[in-house]
């Protein structure tokens, strides 16, 4: 039997708990709840967490890390359920556990995506983001560490691999010679010619270097789904966010991206009610979903984060962040069923997953055969679209 983790929040924290797993195999009696701080509803979750772990787990070792491990130390520290907690900058150093060490990943056999991290921590200061309190400066993983990482999934079976950062197109920025994200991708491409789908986490507009772009633009290999960390499409708000884009950027990538490579789905992630946002800015928010086509959107309400500059400056009510939140959902919703619909009658390539779905290159979500092996890529002509699954 094998630790137990939990695991909240981002995709990096998804890869670094099968790393935990690794180097934690074989302790029965331990419970990891690896933690998110990114919103207060983020944080009610991990305490939410920790409660049911130790309900389900009333005799085992249950230790916290993560992000709200940093931000919210005390108050996990106070929590009756809770043995210890594991700095988020340490988590994966095996002294940290008294383990010996295990650098390599876990990957169970049957997955069919690997999330693989390439980078850490953040050297931006975003006015409404903790996380850097969380991770601490950016640091970047050399070539030969990620293609390490990635043999170990394709050794496992892993069909797909998903490059994961707090700031992932900032890597590379502390290492010798200063090379950027595209060309780690190259790099990924080149040595494993197995790889038949690089998939990129959210990544910044801002950091999008011309190696990157005419990947994203024109290689097979890297999928054509590109999720923007792009929080608001006003500019005087990404101005007080303290974010290196204007509205006009964003659309000016896209709109690149597209002319070379029309399939391309576009995610972003968006703040409602930032402080001092008025209904002008609210409708630029909600406008720039149609504009861009947004198919993967991610609404977050404003919640405010102890220590951040955007805590101190005015803050829109509760009621409004809810139903400015509830109107950008409502449109997300609408621009992602035409886009569902815009897949009718077309021939996609699947990459099947556990429970009968899978997902095609843009990450439109797909019904497979109910007998199809996970980690098999297979041909399917959706005809319709049932609860946002696009079925043959």
């Amino acid at each position: 039997m094998s630790v137990e983790v939990h695991t909240l929040g981002c995709r990096l924290n998804i890869a670094e708990s099968e790393t935990l797993r690794g180097l934690l195999d074989g302790d029965e009696n331990l419970v990891v709840i690896n933690s998110c701080a990114v919103t207060a509803e983020a944080v009610r979750q991990t305490r939410q967490a920790i409660r049911r772990a130790r309900r389900a787990r009333p005799d085992a070792r249950l230790l916290v890390t993560g992000c709200a491990a940093e931000v919210e130390r005390e108050m996990l520290a106070a929590m009756p359920e809770v043995d210890g907690l594991i700095a988020n900058t340490a988590k994966l150093d095996p002294r940290a556990w008294n383990v010996p060490p295990a650098p390599r990943p876990a990957v169970k056999r049957g997955y069919t995506r690997g999330f693989v991290q390439v980078q850490n921590g953040c050297d931006h200061a975003c006015t409404f983001c903790v996380i850097p309190q969380g991770r601490g400066p950016s640091r970047s993983r050399s070539i030969a560490e990620v293609l390490e990482d990635i043999a170990v999934h394709l050794a496992a079976g892993v069909q797909e691999v998903v490059l994961t950062g707090v700031d992932l197109t900032s890597w590379g920025s502390d290492l010798s010679g200063e090379p950027r994200l595209g060309a780690l991708c190259e790099a990924i491409l080149a040595r494993f010619g197995e790889l038949l789908r690089l998939r990129l986490s959210s990544i910044d507009g801002a950091e999008v270097d011309e190696g990157l772009f005419e990947l994203l633009a024109a290689e097979a290999r890297v999928m054509p789904h590109v999720h923007l960390s792009l929080q608001h499409g006003h500019d005087l708000m990404l101005k007080r966010m303290k974010r290196r884009h204007s509205r006009a950027d964003a659309i000016g990538l896209v709109e690149r991206l597209r002319t070379r490579r029309p399939e391309v789905a576009i995610g972003a992630d968006l703040i409602a009610g930032f402080p001092t946002e008025d209904d002008a800015a609210h409708e630029a928010n909600l406008s720039i979903i149609a504009e861009l086509g947004i198919a993967h959107g991610h609404v977050f309400p404003y919640s405010q984060r102890p220590g951040t500059p955007a805590a101190r400056m005015p803050q829109v009510e509760h009621a409004v962040i809810r139903a400015r939140a509830a109107q950008l959902r409502e449109a997300l919703a609408h621009e992602r069923a035409t886009w569902l619909a815009a897949h009718l009658g077309k021939p996609l390539r699947v990459l099947a997953e556990k429970g009968g779905t899978g997902h095609a290159p843009d990450f439109a979500p797909v019904r497979v055969p109910a007998d199809t092996q996970p980690g098999t890529l297979v041909s399917v002509v959706p005809a319709r679209v049932v609860e946002g699954i696009l079925e043959a």
